[in-house]
């Protein structure tokens, strides 16, 4: 059975940082896309970046381009997301997802909220 757990959500204060991690298990990530999603209440999941295991090519949505880095564990089966300087629009529930081109797996969110 495929799992993707997220941990590493909180409270944190504008300008803060925080590093989720999605430990996988049941698949090999080296075989998918990784990538970290986000949805904010009441508004549509978005793409936040992503990650090739096979030769470490990252993405960034524009929002979080230089504050945001996306990085992967093949060895543990893991991948991380360190947020800096985040701000109060970064408030959401993020997912992490891998992708191939036969499957499509989520976790079950972690809950990220900046305050001011």
């Amino acid at each position: 059975e495929v799992q993707l757990v997220e941990s590493g959500g909180g409270l944190v204060q504008t300008g803060g940082s925080l590093r989720l991690s999605c430990a996988a298990s049941g698949l090999t990530l080296y075989d998918y896309a990784i990538g970290w999603f986000r949805q904010a209440p009441g508004k549509k999941r978005e793409g936040v970046s992503c990650i090739s295991s096979s030769d470490g090519s990252t993405f960034y949505a524009d929002s979080v381009k230089g504050r945001f880095t996306i990085s992967s564990d093949n060895a543990k089966n893991m991948v991380f997301l360190q947020m800096n300087s985040l701000k109060l629009e970064d408030t959401a529930v993020y997912y992490c997802n891998c992708k191939s081109w036969m499957y499509d797996y989520w976790g079950q969110g972690t809950q990220v909220t900046v305050s001011s």
